[in-house]
C-alpha cells in the first residue's frame, strides 16, 4: 500500500491543490507524493532556543521569541506604507514590520495574545525589528508537532509569490507523514541495518524532516544517504553481472608465439609493475567465457597504448583480428605510427583508415579486412561505416571513449557474429568516487605509475607582466635544440574572439622571434585539415621551433622534442584540460616546463586551478580538485551524469559512505545473486520499483 499511496498525484493532497499542484511540478518537479517526502531540507534553523528581547544581540542572525502584540500602526513611507507591530516580552519591546500583505496581516493578528515569533532581526536607532516573522500562537505551537530544528526546503522566486513558503512545504510534508501514520516500508535487509547499526526507514524520514536534536538528524542522513547510494550500485553490480552471464566473449585462451615474440625481442623497454598488473587483469578477461568489457584509465604518458597492442596480440594469437578507434585523424595517425614502429620485424599486417584516406586505399584495406590478411586497423570514426567488414574481429579498443556517442561505439560491438571482447581508454583521470559511479557496470583498470626516466614536468605560474622573462626563457631553450607550444583558448560562443588572441598572440611572437632565426607553425580549429597536417609536420620533424596553437593539439601531437608548454589566459581553461596540455610535453628525456599565463585578476576558483597545477603533476589528485570545484554533472556531461540525479547523498563529500555502499552490494549480490532469500525479500522489492523491471533477476540467474 505504501509504495502505491507515494505514487498518488500531488494535487490529492490536502492543502495542494491544482493550482499548487502545477507550481510545485513546473518549479521543483514536484507531480506525486513521493516526490514532496523526497525534497529534502538543504539546512535546518534550530528552535530549541528561545530568546530573551534584552539578550537580543546585532549579529544574532535568526531568533525565536514569545510574547504579545499591544500595538499595530501603519506608516508613511516614500512608496506607500509598512505595517509596524509593537511585540513585548517581559524583558523589553522590540518591533515587527510587514511591507506586503498589510490587509490581510493587519485582520487576522490578535492584540495581548501571546505567539511565538521567528526570523531575522535588525538594528537602528537602539531597537531591534523583524521583518516579516513568521508566527505562530502559542497554543497552536504547543499543541502542534513540536518541530525542534525547523527544516529549509529548496525554493524559488516564484514559489514565494504563489504563497508556497517553507511553512507550507513544510506542513504539506507533515500532512503526507498524518495519511501515511509515519510508517514508511523497509528498503534495506535486516543484516544490514544490524550490521551497520541503522536507524528504522521510518524513523529516518521523519528526522530528516523534522529532527528533534543533531543526533538523531546525523543518522538519519547516514541511513538515507546510505540507501541511495546502495541502490546506484546494486544496479551497476548487477548490470555488470547480467553483461557477463548474457553477452559470451570469444575465449583467447592461449598466449601464443607472436605475443610471446614481441614481449622476449621487440619490447623497447620493461613494462612499469602498474602496466604489468593491468595486462594480467586483461588477460584474465579475454580468457574468460564472457566478453571483455573494461575501461582502463592511464595518465597522459603513462603506456596505455603498448598495454592496448599487448592485449591486440593476444586477439591475432587466438586467430582474431584488432581495431583501435581515435576521435581524431592527428591522434589516430599518432596511434598507427607508434604501433608500426613497435611492430617491425614481427609480421603483423597494421593499416590506417581515416577520412583522408584515398578511394583506391580503401579498396585495399576493405577487402584485405575480409579476407583476414589485415589484423590490426587503426582509424577514426571511418572504422564505423557499413563498407568495413571484418573476417573474425575480436578486440575493439575505443580510445578517449568519452569523445564517442553510445550509438558510434555500439555499431564496432556489431562488426562481428559474436560481439568483439572491448577496451575503452581514456588520458582523462576520473576520481575513484565519480568511476564508482558512473562506470561501476565496467570492470575498471588503472595505470598508476609513469615509465621510469620520465622527469616530472615543471609547472610555473606567470603573470602578463613577466612576458620579457618568459620570452628570454624560450630564447635559452631553443638555443639548447628544445621546440615550444603556446597554446591559446578556444570558447565556443566567443570563437571570433579567441581567432583574434591567437592571430595577436601569434604577430607578437613573431616578432620577438624573427625568421630566418627562428621558424613558427600555427594550427587552430579554421584552417583546412590538409594545412593543419603541413603544419603539425613540420613541428614533429624540427622544421619548426614554435608552435602556435587553440587547444586543437589537446590530444594527438606526440613531440618527444618540445619541452616547454606555455599556456596563455590560463585562468579561462578547466583544470582536466590544463592537464591534458601540459601532458603534451615531458615525453622525452629532457627536462620539461609549463607555464601558465595569466592576467592579474583572478577569481578564486581559478587560482586554486593554478595553485593546483602548480603543486602537483598526478591527474588523479588534479580529477579529485576538479570534481570538488565543478560537480559530477559538470565534469562529465549532464548525459553521463544523468543517472546521479541524487536526492540526498553527494559523491564528493560522501565518499566514505560511497564505499560502504558498494561493498555492502558486493557482499549481497555474491552471496545472493538473484536476491532470492527471504532476508533479501525487501531489497529485491524495492529494486524492482526503482528500475521498473521485476523480472531482471532471472536473466542473471
Amino acid at each position: 500500500m505504501n509504495a502505491n499511496f507515494l505514487q498518488t498525484p500531488i494535487a490529492y493532497l490536502k492543502g495542494v491543490g491544482p493550482n499548487r499542484a502545477s507550481t510545485l511540478q513546473s518549479e521543483l518537479g514536484i507531480q506525486t507524493y513521493q516526490d514532496l517526502i523526497n525534497l529534502f531540507p538543504h539546512r535546518y534553523i534550530d528552535k530549541t532556543q528561545y530568546y530573551k528581547i534584552n539578550l537580543l544581540q546585532q549579529n544574532t542572525s535568526e531568533v525565536q521569541v514569545v510574547g504579545k502584540i499591544t500595538h499595530i500602526k501603519s506608516v508613511a513611507q516614500k512608496k506607500g506604507n509598512r505595517l509596524v507591530a509593537t511585540f513585548l516580552d517581559d524583558t523589553g519591546k522590540m518591533e515587527l514590520v510587514w511591507f506586503r500583505g498589510q490587509k490581510w496581516i493587519r485582520e487576522n493578528l490578535k492584540l495581548n495574545v501571546p505567539y511565538v515569533i521567528f526570523g531575522k532581526t535588525n538594528f537602528y536607532n537602539g531597537t531591534f525589528s523583524m521583518p516579516h516573522p513568521e508566527m505562530e500562537l502559542l497554543v497552536d505551537h504547543e499543541k502542534g508537532l513540536k518541530i525542534y530544528m525547523q527544516p529549509v526546503y529548496p525554493s524559488t522566486e516564484k514559489l514565494s509569490n504563489k504563497g508556497i513558503t517553507n511553512r507550507v512545504l513544510s506542513k504539506l510534508i507533515q500532512q503526507i507523514f498524518v495519511e501515511l501514520n509515519g510508517k514508511f516500508t523497509e528498503a534495506l535487509s535486516p543484516k544490514i541495518i544490524e550490521e551497520l547499526h541503522l536507524i528504522s526507514k521510518s524513523e529516518a524520514m521523519f528526522n530528516i524532516h523534522f529532527p528533534k536534536n543533531q543526533e538523531l538528524l546525523a543518522k538519519a542522513q547516514f541511513r538515507l544517504k546510505f540507501e541511495e547510494l546502495f541502490y546506484i550500485q546494486l544496479q551497476l553490480i548487477a548490470k555488470n553481472m547480467l553483461h557477463k552471464k548474457r553477452i559470451k566473449g570469444f575465449p583467447f585462451d592461449k598466449v601464443g608465439t607472436i605475443f610471446n615474440d614481441f614481449y622476449s625481442n621487440h619490447l623497447p623497454f620493461d613494462l612499469t609493475n602498474a602496466q604489468k598488473r593491468v595486462l594480467k587483469e586483461i588477460r584474465a578477461d579475454l580468457g574468460s567465457n564472457a566478453q571483455m568489457n573494461r575501461l582502463l584509465q592511464g595518465d597522459v604518458g603513462s603506456g596505455k597504448t603498448i598495454v592496448a597492442l599487448m592485449a591486440m596480440l593476444l586477439a591475432i594469437d587466438n586467430g582474431f583480428q584488432a581495431c583501435l578507434m581515435a576521435p581524431t585523424e592527428i591522434l589516430a595517425n599518432q596511434h598507427f605510427i607508434g604501433i608500426q614502429e613497435l611492430l617491425e620485424g614481427v609480421g603483423i599486417t597494421v593499416s590506417l583508415l581515416t577520412g583522408s584516406v584515398k578511394k583506391s586505399a580503401r579498396k585495399v584495406i576493405h577487402e584485405q579486412l575480409e579476407s583476414g590478411e589485415l589484423q590490426i586497423l587503426i582509424g577514426t570514426h571511418a572504422l564505423l561505416e557499413d563498407k568495413v567488414q571484418y573476417k573474425n574481429l575480436g578486440l575493439a579498443i575505443v580510445d578517449e571513449q568519452h569523445r564517442f556517442g553510445v550509438a558510434q561505439r555500439s555499431k564496432l560491438w556489431h562488426k562481428n557474429t559474436i560481439p568483439p571482447h572491448v577496451l575503452v581508454m581514456t588520458a582523462t583521470p576520473i576520481p575513484r568516487t565519480l568511476a564508482m559511479s558512473l562506470y561501476g557496470d565496467l570492470d575498471i583498470s588503472v595505470i598508476d605509475e609513469l615509465p621510469p626516466g620520465r622527469k616530472p614536468i615543471k609547472t610555473v605560474h606567470r603573470y602578463d607582466s613577466n612576458r620579457l622573462k618568459v620570452f628570454q626563457f624560450i630564447r635559452e631553450e631553443i638555443k639548447k635544440g628544445r621546440q615550444i607550444y603556446v597554446v591559446y583558448p578556444l570558447i565556443q560562443e566567443s570563437e571570433v574572439l579567441d581567432y583574434k588572441d591567437l592571430m595577436d598572440g601569434y604577430e607578437s611572437i613573431a616578432r620577438d622571434f624573427p625568421q630566418p632565426e627562428y621558424q613558427i607553425s600555427i594550427v587552430h580549429g579554421q584552417m583546412k585539415p590538409v594545412d593543419k597536417e603541413y603544419e603539425m609536420q613540420r613541428f614533429v620533424k624540427g622544421e619548426t621551433q614554435i608552435m602556435v596553437a587553440t587547444t586543437v593539439i589537446e590530444v594527438g601531437v606526440n613531440v618527444p622534442n618540445a619541452s616547454v608548454m606555455i599556456i596563455e589566459s590560463a585562468e579561462r581553461f578547466g583544470l582536466s584540460q590544463l592537464h591534458q596540455l601540459r601532458g603534451r610535453v615531458g615525453r622525452g628525456a629532457d627536462q620539461s616546463f609549463c607555464i601558465l599565463m595569466t592576467s592579474f585578476k583572478l577569481s578564486t576558483e581559478a587560482k586554486t586551478r593554478l595553485e593546483t597545477m602548480v603543486r602537483t603533476n598526478d591527474g588523479f589528485e588534479i580529477a579529485e580538485v576538479d570534481l570538488k570545484l565543478r560537480g559530477p554533472g559538470d565534469l562529465m556531461g549532464t548525459q553521463q551524469s544523468g543517472m546521479l540525479n541524487l536526492k540526498i547523498a553527494d559523491i564528493v563529500r560522501d565518499n566514505d559512505i560511497l564505499k560502504t555502499a558498494r561493498y555492502y552490494a558486493l557482499q549481497l549480490l555474491k552471496d545472493d545473486p538473484t536476491l532470492a532469500k527471504d532476508e533479501n525479500a525487501v531489497v529485491n522489492y524495492t529494486y524492482a520499483q526503482l528500475v521498473r523491471h521485476k523480472n531482471i533477476w532471472k536473466y542473471i540467474s
